[in-house]
């Protein structure tokens, strides 16, 4: 059985129920090949929001305490393309493991922020996300939530029925940077960008895009 299928399916329907969603951009998902899907991170409800919305399969930098947080998720992660990744330092085996999915074709999202973010806003990015995007040389895929911190901020324990959008930018390139002097020379102005991105993404209005989830 394809359980990340049938886990995107059920978390459509839950998703519906919780928020009042809105998804645009899905023409900017690559339909083949590899991708690192880059997200901000307002809320509780973003891992749902984003695989929910994206049709292509996403493996996802997942905190490592998550697997052992009790027996649904540590059968529940694996199933649904979970990468485990140990929060506030450097992973070189999960940077091995992203290489390699990417290699293979397949499409990897990360919350650059590291968590959830604390006040709605932008948060600094994790260094090594920025350095993982460099070296690996394949699409970015930006993708703006508006409104989940709203909906579900990481200290409440049940979440409010609100207005959340989603919304996928078009691909950015920033080439392959091999050498670890070419990725530190490019680490502030990539930042930038991405940030910049992310940021007009999730501006709460833009009436015009609409196209339902």
């Amino acid at each position: 059985m394809n359980w990340y299928s049938v886990f995107r399916w059920v978390v459509r329907g839950v998703v519906g129920i919780l928020v009042r969603l809105e998804v645009t951009g899905r023409e900017n998902i690559p339909e083949r090949g590899p991708f690192l899907l880059i997200a901000n991170h307002q809320g509780t409800l973003d891992p749902l929001l984003v695989q929910g919305s994206c049709h292509r399969t996403v493996h996802t930098f997942t905190k490592s305490t998550q697997f052992s947080s009790g027996p649904v998720f540590r059968w529940l992660l694996p199933r649904i393309n979970a990468i485990p990744a140990r929060r506030y330092r450097v992973d070189p085996q999960v940077v091995r493991i992203a290489l390699r999915l990417l290699k293979r074709g397949e499409a990897v999202g990360i919350y650059p922020e590291g968590e959830r973010s604390w006040d709605g806003t932008l948060q600094p990015f994790r260094r090594g996300t920025v350095r993982l995007i460099l070296k690996a040389g394949v699409p970015v895929v930006p993708c703006g939530i508006a409104g989940s911190f709203r909906a579900w901020p990481r200290w409440s324990r049940r979440p409010t029925r609100a207005r959340v959008s989603v919304r996928f930018g078009e691909p950015i390139h920033f080439g392959v940077h091999d050498r670890r002097h070419e990725r530190e020379e490019a680490l502030e102005a990539t930042t930038a960008r991405i940030a910049r991105v992310l940021v007009a993404l999730s501006q709460e209005s833009r009436p015009a895009d609409r196209t339902g989830a």
